[in-house]
């Protein structure tokens, strides 16, 4: 298909899913003007947002193909993106036996959350999306976990919608835990890097505490979204294994690794050994953002509400218990580190 023919076929979805991703960011600042802060983040609002407008305004065919590429190519290369921004130098100071424990507490995270899931009746990729989301690092995780596994629309939509609202309820809830369980602040930096989802909701759960205690957080929280690389990568390889074979429509092989996986640990591998310019770190970062934030639009924008409300109650249900599991884990860590 001609390169120019392709692009009129994508142009109106690909303007309709920016348009929305445009509205999230503008939400987000009204947001952060009124609250002080962005409690639910832009990429967040994107995906309901794009619910409420698939809702309310049948779609015309014609916007399908810019949308599929919105949610699937602009997704993907946001995802190498991310690698850039992710530097093993990070976190060099934490220490051999302490970066190998927050390594087991994700992996046990992972698998026991998996289980939870399943056990409440969960498909399994959402369930993976899930165990990834409250593991890892929340959104990101569940955004770059996601067409690794080949999640469904709705899956993503639950999974990030409800890990959204257990992570703004973790960052009120953890500093009342330090307060009346008599921790101290290392104990308890470790604790929200090891269970908090993002970087800035680890810094509103620790800032009440001690510059230290954001310090220690902030560490641990580094280590925790290094290993998105390695779990991403397992996934992707357990998945095209999975399926391996000729395609029956190209005749073509599957690839074992999907390309923005390899890409990911390439850039990431270039930004550890400094090949990156620290200049450029900062605009990259950007503009995985906001590629992110349009293909959770087009998410968003092929989402069935009723399926995300079907799938409600077992999915909060499972995604509670999994930070509940996380917090014992992290706590299991303290103990064994003898951290004081």
């Amino acid at each position: 298909m001609p390169l120019f023919h392709r692009a009129n076929i994508i142009l109106p979805g690909l303007a309709l899913t920016s348009a929305v991703a445009l509205l999230a960011y503008a939400a987000e600042r009204v947001e952060i003007g009124i609250l002080g802060g962005k409690w639910i983040e832009s990429l967040v609002l994107a995906i309901a947002l794009g619910i409420v407008v698939c809702t309310i305004m049948p779609l015309k065919p014609t916007l399908r193909a810019g949308i599929d590429f919105s949610a699937k190519i602009l997704l993907e290369i946001a995802i190498v993106l991310l690698g850039a921004s992710i530097s093993l130098s990070a976190i060099s100071g934490a220490g051999v036996w302490l970066i190998a424990g927050i390594a087991i507490v994700v992996v046990l995270s992972i698998a026991a959350t998996y289980v939870v899931g399943r056990l409440l009746g969960l498909p399994p990729k959402l369930a993976t999306l899930i165990a990834c989301g409250n593991s890892i690092c929340g959104n990101s995780a569940i955004v770059a976990v996601a067409p690794v596994i080949e999640a469904g629309s709705e899956e993503i939509a639950a999974a990030l919608a409800f890990t959204a609202v257990l992570g703004i309820a973790a960052v009120f809830l953890l500093p009342l835990l330090y307060f009346h369980a008599g921790m101290s602040v290392p104990q308890y930096g470790v604790l929200a890097g090891l269970t908090v989802y993002a970087v800035p909701q680890v810094l509103a759960a620790t800032a009440p505490v001690s510059t230290l205690a954001v310090q220690t957080g902030t560490l641990v929280k580094l280590v925790r979204v290094l290993m998105l690389g390695p779990v991403i990568f397992l996934l992707g390889v357990i998945t095209k294994t999975e399926t391996a074979g000729i395609d029956s429509r190209t005749g073509r092989h599957h690839s074992l690794v999907p390309w923005f996986i390899c890409g990911f640990l390439g850039l990431m591998a270039l930004r550890s050994f400094g090949l990156i310019p620290d200049a450029l770190v900062a605009p990259m970062a950007l503009v995985s953002n906001i590629l992110t934030v349009i293909a959770m639009a087009a998410l968003g924008l092929s989402v069935n509400i009723r399926s995300v409300a079907h799938a409600g109650g077992r999915v909060i249900t499972a995604a509670t218990l999994s930070l509940l599991t996380l917090g014992v884990i992290s706590y299991g860590l303290i103990a064994v580190l003898q951290i004081r």
